[in-house]
């Protein structure tokens, strides 16, 4: 099977995030919206330079590991137009999956957290990715490469579907057509996901198509004016603590909870916020007392 060459389509889309971020601020600052914070774009900004220096290496070891288990694979799909079709709706489902196990497990919430650590919603968020995620969230794609498609169209589905979800962290695009929100990931269903709200909490994980989270009943729709960040904030611009904060929380009770192993475990793969004592409060915990009031 002949192999094209694809260009690495997230370095070249390094030049747009940049003018578009200087756009947006000057559209924010002329219509008078909350007040731009420049620090704290400044600080996504450095997150996202990190993330792009660090795949420079993980790239190399999750192709690697992508090449080594496609010889396993069951069938061998070429690179034509229909299997990128195929693709779009693949990687996309198991991009939900990874979004959504992301939020209901504390070991992938651990470098997912970085992502949802702003308090304000711009371009600029987009760009706060994690520094530790590459290294063992492509787990989730695994699938797509022992049913036949190539490592290579794999992460190159992989890096247009982090471009697309660039353009929907705004708040200048309230609503995109009925037909479109209907279909798509957009401005409006983001930024439920990254709001705090009870009602928002651990919803719309799509990547490209919300079709996904309302077919598994984790979409909600845009009603209240959202509230962006943590449940309980990380109050810092310091993105070496942003990366790495919830990774030592969580060993600290993995190690020092005083508890049983099987507990101490549970510390890893159970939600954000879960204690072996039942002291803790979930997202889903901030819901049901919300949906109580209603």
């Amino acid at each position: 099977m002949q192999i094209p060459e694809i260009p690495n389509l997230i370095h070249y889309a390094i030049p747009f995030f940049i003018v578009t971020v200087i756009l947006e601020i000057i559209l924010t600052i002329k219509i008078k919206l909350d007040e731009y914070e420049f620090k704290d774009a400044g600080t996504s900004i450095l997150m996202g330079l990190g993330n792009v220096f660090i795949g420079l290496f993980t790239k190399g070891i999750v192709l690697g590991v992508f090449l080594f288990l496609y010889q396993y694979r069951f069938f061998t799909i070429p690179f034509a137009w229909w299997s990128w079709l195929i693709l779009l709706f693949a990687e996309d489902l198991c991009y939900y999956w990874f979004h959504r196990i992301s939020h209901e497990s504390r070991l992938f919430w651990a470098s997912h957290v970085v992502h949802h650590s702003s308090q304000k919603y711009n371009l600029s968020t987009a760009l706060r990715q994690t520094w530790s995620g590459s290294f063992y969230s492509f787990v989730f794609w695994i699938p797509l490469l022992l049913i036949g498609f190539h490592p290579i169209m794999v992460m190159t589905q992989m890096a247009i579907s982090l471009i697309y979800q660039y353009w929907i962290h705004t708040e200048l695009i309230k609503k995109m057509p009925n037909w479109f929100e209907a279909i798509f990931n957009t401005p409006s269903h983001h930024r439920v996901h990254h709001a705090t709200n009870p009602q928002y909490l651990d919803r719309n994980h799509a990547g490209i198509f919300i079709i996904w989270d309302k077919l598994f009943g984790t979409f909600e729709p845009e009603i209240e004016k959202p509230v962006y960040g943590l449940v309980k904030n990380i109050e810092t611009y310091n993105p070496i603590k942003i990366a790495f904060l919830e990774w030592v929380n969580m060993f600290r009770d993995f190690s020092f909870s005083k508890t049983s192993f099987l507990n101490k475990v549970k510390y890893l793969i159970k939600p954000p916020g879960w204690k072996h004592d039942g002291t803790g409060v979930l997202s889903s915990d901030l819901r049901e007392e919300w949906e109580k009031k209603k």
